[in-house]
């Protein structure tokens, strides 16, 4: 299913349902009222993003230290890879939603209800910005605490009343510090309202580290070698370019020939680094129309090259990336390449890498146009807020790790 069809289904299905399935709730509630226990095995609920997979980490990481049972999640089938990244919850602790269709959509939720019970789920806690689809989720998961975001006196995010600790989602602080925060009301042992009450430090959000081996590093650089012949790991840096974007939010992308004039000039700049364009196999095509502009051999169509649990190797071999805000500057914040991120209809300030990076940002007037209060959907068919980045803009911004290189 596209964006667009789940943002329908949420809505116009989502709202009566939330709806309906409150006063079900609450009467239930009243009837035969909870006891409050203490979280002992929790799930976490993120679907749609790869990226916030990663940078809900140090939050679970905190989570997983506070409690005495076992982390578990749920997320869509295409975005399961993810979590294998970092392997912070188990394999096994893992539940995919099928979002291929609705009619898998509604067979994989339904099991997921049967799942949660056989695995003992008293807490839950929604990951996801006012979706109705996970509040119902939360509501009939068979959790006894349930966290998540409520809307409280904001208009237009309704999405039922389901919640046991109702935390008030703050815009104007990285999304990394309010992951915090819903873990911090499910651990909290007195009552606040809304949730969370205190200070959230940057250490708090620090990520953590993959572990990679010499083998891996091996592995990675054997395939640079069999595309770039005469590649020479001490003569020849490794600069990642990924010019691609989801369906999701189309308007981040900076147009393929930009990528290009960067790619130029970096080449011209150094006469030794080799250029690797990096995405998904299904995005081989678009690479190679980028490798065609740039035309020069040290500029290489990788897409697909790599395994997706490859790409830690990969980019701890590289000396750093550019790339749209999408997901690979997440992923490589768990290794300690730089990269260098354009945003535009998104803000640094909320979905910023949580690694060493430097984002490349216009700030204007318009910009973020997508929040939680609009549910990512921007009515903007001109995205002049990645438009007027220019190519010298991006490379004089990058330029200083050009220079490392040839110190």
């Amino acid at each position: 299913m596209n964006i667009d069809t789940m943002r329908n289904i949420d809505h116009y299905a989502g709202v009566p349902l939330a709806f309906l399935g409150t006063i079900i709730k609450k009467t239930v509630d009243f009837l035969a009222p909870p006891k409050k226990i203490r979280a002992k095995n929790v799930l976490l609920i993120e679907l749609s993003e790869m990226g916030s997979a990663i940078i809900v980490d140090p939050a679970m990481r905190k989570l997983k230290a506070n409690i005495e049972g076992e982390l578990f999640f749920v997320i869509f089938s295409k975005n399961k890879v993810s979590l294998q990244l970092l392997e912070t919850v188990k394999e096994k602790n893992i539940y995919t939603i099928d979002e291929s269709s609705i009619f898998n959509l509604a067979t994989s939720t339904l099991g997921l209800l049967s799942w949660c019970r056989k695995n003992e789920i008293d807490s839950v806690i929604d990951l996801e910005l006012f979706s109705r689809f996970t509040a119902l989720l939360t509501a009939t998961c068979g959790a006894v605490n349930r966290v998540g975001f409520h809307a409280f006196h904001n208009e237009g995010l309704y999405r039922g009343d389901f919640l046991t600790h109702k935390v008030a989602y703050n815009p104007h602080q990285h999304i990394a510090k309010t992951f915090i925060a819903l873990v911090d009301a499910l651990l909290s042992e007195k009552e606040e309202l809304p949730y969370t009450k205190r200070v959230i430090l940057d250490s708090e959000i620090e990520i953590a580290k993959a572990v990679i081996s010499d083998e891996e590093q091996l592995g990675v650089q054997a395939i640079i070698s069999e595309m770039y012949e005469g590649f020479e790991k001490q003569k020849n840096p490794v600069i990642l370019v990924n010019s691609n974007a989801s369906d999701l939010l189309p308007q981040r992308r900076w147009d393929r020939d930009n990528y290009g004039d960067v790619i130029k000039k970096i080449l011209a700049y150094n006469p030794h680094a080799v250029i690797l364009l990096t995405g998904a196999p299904a995005e081989k095509e678009g690479a190679q129309l980028l490798t065609e502009y740039v035309n020069d051999p040290r500029c290489i169509n990788f897409a697909g090259a790599v395994k997706f649990l490859q790409l830690p190797a990969l980019y701890s071999v590289s000396k750093f990336m550019l790339t749209n805000d999408s997901g690979p500057a997440h992923f490589a914040s768990i290794t300690d390449m730089h990269t260098f991120v354009i945003f535009g209809p998104e803000t640094p300030a909320l979905y910023g890498s949580l690694g060493p990076t430097t984002p490349i940002y216009a700030g204007m007037a318009c910009s973020p146009c997508v929040s939680a209060a609009n549910h990512r959907k921007t009515p903007c068919t001109d995205n002049q807020c990645i438009r007027v980045i220019t190519p010298d803009l991006v490379f004089n911004t990058l330029k200083f790790k050009l220079d490392e290189l040839n110190s």
